[in-house]
Formats: structure tokens, sequence, C-alpha cells
């Protein structure tokens, strides 16, 4: 599919500054898949526009500026968003994100937890109140006539940011579903409120759905159709939610997960011997007590069987998360490795995967990290949401990917016979998975170039 807007690639200097936004819906920067996918698209943009002006909507701007130096982070109450870097701040950044990050996001707790405190007595004392009321009153009351927002203008900050944009670029992920309601409602807004200002926008490797909420299905008839071009990683959900909700075909590629280019090396480092493993426990990927010790059982058996390291990997560092559910997995194992620090730079997670010959993991990009090196991945899932992300990935890498759901009864029979038959398989499947990432790699390239031309566009105009 061709984007009917795409310009020849200009050799001419810049008329005017490129000044790109970017939304990466992950504001506190503790996911080490979305900071990977962020830095191949800068990456990518400063090799096309040395002197651009790139800006990261986010909850912790010095912590952006210390994992991406050439790039800013603008929080939605800066008062301008375009402005250069202080001298202090550059200073700060330069400290690097293991020593800016605990200290930005204590801040950024306690400025949190204030106003957490504030709506839970809020909250408190409404239901105080519908208690009291007739029965009839407070349902009447307590029923919205729109999901939580939906349609609500932008914040003021965000909206002179992107009003003095060249482009919005809505970096992938997969909020624009029905478990992260509220970013998604956040997502669109911010797309509208660009194209009513005449900006472009793109958005790329996204990963779109489940999809079944009617406001949300309403929303994304209303912006998606507006939004100038859309690339997708998977194949088998998102091109049909975007037919649902009008988008042209022709402003659509399906590209994979921009990650895929961190993980990639056009060398071949060998086949490893350590079995990876994450498992992925939080409020939309809920694991039961009797699936985690299975898991841990299961993976230290056949460990031990080869004689291999259990690794742990952490990809979710927000409140722990992957820390919490992983290192007891691994705990007690005969060889175990030691995870890896917080604030850590993306490539260097891809470096311990790079060491497996198996991945064990309920973590989406880990997977991805696998699969670009050439390593089978045995993916674990509970939810609906992962069984989508899992098997977009398993199609576009033709393969190499086993998927099995924590509520099965046969969990650890199943288990145990998928890490030995991927570990059996993992020279045969290395070298096909690792070209179906150079195509992947390829298309998230050409891709990028609809993105340009529509930032050189916006330029000559407003020039």
């Amino acid at each position: 599919m061709i984007y009917h807007h795409c310009a020849t690639h200009s050799e001419e200097p810049a008329v005017t500054p490129v000044r790109i936004l970017i939304e990466s819906s992950e504001y506190w920067l503790r996911n080490n898949g979305d900071l990977a996918m962020l830095e191949v698209t800068i990456t990518r943009l400063r090799r096309r526009w040395p002197d651009a002006q790139i800006r990261v909507l986010t909850d912790v701007p010095l912590l952006l500026r210390a994992y991406h130096p050439t790039a800013k982070g603008v929080t939605v109450f800066a008062s301008d968003a375009w402005a250069e870097p202080t001298i202090a701040e550059d200073f700060l950044a330069a400290l690097g994100p293991r020593i800016v990050g605990p200290v930005v996001l204590g801040l950024v707790r306690f400025r949190v937890w204030l106003p957490q405190r504030a709506r839970g007595l809020r909250r408190r004392l409404e239901r105080l109140v519908r208690n009291r009321l007739p029965l009839q009153q407070a349902s009447d009351s307590s029923v919205p006539s729109r999901a939580a927002g939906a349609g609500r203008p932008v914040h003021p900050g965000s909206a002179a940011a992107v009003e003095k944009a060249s482009l919005l670029l809505v970096l992938g992920g997969g909020y624009i579903t029905d478990s992260d309601g509220a970013q998604a409602h956040r997502v669109f807004n911010l797309i509208e409120h660009a194209c009513d200002n005449g900006i472009p926008v793109a958005m790329i490797g996204q990963g779109l759905g489940p999809l079944d909420d009617p406001i949300l299905q309403q929303r994304a008839t209303e912006v998606l159709p507006r939004v100038d071009f859309i690339s997708l990683r998977e194949r088998l959900r998102g091109p049909k939610i975007l037919e649902r909700a009008g988008v042209p075909d022709e402003r659509i590629l399906v590209t994979g997960d921009d990650a895929i280019e961190l993980a990639y090396t056009e060398s071949d480092t060998g086949i490893g011997a350590d079995i990876g493993v994450c498992l992925r426990m939080a409020t939309y990927a809920p694991v039961s007590d009797a699936a985690r010790e299975t898991v841990r059982k299961v993976v230290q058996t056949v460990a031990y069987e080869y004689s291999s390291t259990l690794v742990p990997l952490i990809i979710a560092e927000y409140r722990s998360q992957d820390r919490r559910s992983t290192l007891p997995i691994v705990r007690g194992a005969w060889s175990a490795a030691e995870p890896l620090p917080r604030y850590v730079a993306p490539a260097q997670i891809v470096d311990q995967v790079s060491q497996c010959r198996v991945l064990v993991t309920g973590a989406y990009h880990l997977a991805v990290f696998a699969l670009s090196r050439g390593i089978p991945v045995v993916a674990l899932s509970s939810t609906r949401y992962y069984d989508d992300k899992f098997r977009g990935l398993e199609d576009l890498f033709g393969g190499g990917l086993t998927l099995l759901h924590l509520d099965d009864p046969s969990l650890g029979i199943k288990l145990a016979a998928a890490i030995r038959d991927s570990w059996r398989q993992a020279e045969e499947v290395r070298g096909r998975l690792r070209g179906q990432a150079r195509e992947w790699i390829r298309r998230g390239h050409l891709a990028f170039e609809h993105v340009f031309a529509l930032a050189e566009h916006t330029r000559v105009e407003h020039h």
C-alpha cells in the first residue's frame, strides 16, 4: 500500500527549521520496549534532519534528555516547548539516566501522590453522598454520557506545542485499545487538535486493538481518517480496525515494530546457550499463583537439563513490574544471571537476549528483540490483548514463536515441550528469522520516507 502524498526525497537545505513533536504515550520512560522504539525513531529523524528540533511529550524531561541528548522532553505545562535547552538542563542531562532517573522520578511520584490522596478522599465523600441519595437519583447521577476523556480539550501546553510543529508523530505502542481507553482518548484528542490546526499527523509502528468499546470505536471513526499516514506493526488485526474506521488503504503500511532495527545486527553473533525468561504480571495481564509456580518449576527444570543459565529479562520497570514477577522465577535455579540494573539503554537488554538460545516471555518487546536476533520464543499470555500481540509477531516472522496460555490446565506439559522444541530448532530457524527482520527494517525506512515528506511539505508551506 502506497501513501498518496509521498513526495520525492529532497536534497535541498532546510527552508525553515523542522519541528517534530513526538507523542510516545509512555510519559515516565519506564518501559524499555517503548524506549527502544523511541531511540530508533529519533535516530531516523536525526539522520534525515541533523538540525531539526525534536520534542517528546513526557513527565520527566531531564530523564528524556539523559536517554536521548539530541532531543528535548517537554511536559504539558511547558510555557514554550520549542525553546532551546538551558545550560542547567544540558548539565543535568549529561549525568546520564542512572543518576538522573531516580531523582526526577522520585519528584514525579511525590507530585502524583498528593493529588491521588485528594482524589481518594473525594471519591470516598462522593460514595458517602450517593449512599444517602434515593436509589434512582444516585443511579442517574453516576452514569456518564461519554467515556472519561472522550472529546475533552487537550491541555494548553500540548495544544501550543502541536500548533507550532511541522509534524505530530504518534509513536508506536499498544495503547489504542479497550484496556487503555483513557490514553487512547488522550491521543485521539491530541491528533484531532493537530488536524484542526492544519498540522500533519503520522502514526508509526502502531499495534491497534482489541477495540470493541463503542465510544472508542466512534472516536476512531472520527479521528483516524484524518491522519495522513499510519504504519502498523502487525497485519492480522490493525488493518481491519483501520478499515472499519474508514481510513483509506493508501495511507496504511505494515512495517513491523520499529524496535526490530535496534535489536538486529548485520553480523551474526552466533547462537547462545542461555534461556531468557520474563513473566509479565499486571492488571491488564493477570497471572495466577498456580501458573506462576508452574512457570518457575518448568523453566528451572529444563534449564538444568541443558546445563543452561536462566537470564531474568526486564522490560517494564514501572513500579518494578517485571522485576517483582520475574526474579522469583529464577531464584533457586542451579545457574541464574543477575538482572541488569534500572535505567539501562535498551541495547544492553538486547545484548542479554542475544546470549540466549531460547526466550520464554510474557513481555511483547522481548519477543521482538529475540526474533530479530533469530532466537525462537515461547510466549505466555493470559488475555486477548497479548494473544493479538504475539500472534501478530508470529505472523510477521513466519513462525519462530509458540504461544501458550497461562490458564491452560496443561501449561506445565506444554511449556516444557515448547522450550525443548525451541531449543532443538534454534539453529534451523535462525537464518529465516533474521531475514524477516531485515525485510521489516526495510519497510520501516520506507514508512519514514512518508514521514519526511509530510514534514517537508509543511515546512515549505510555512516558508
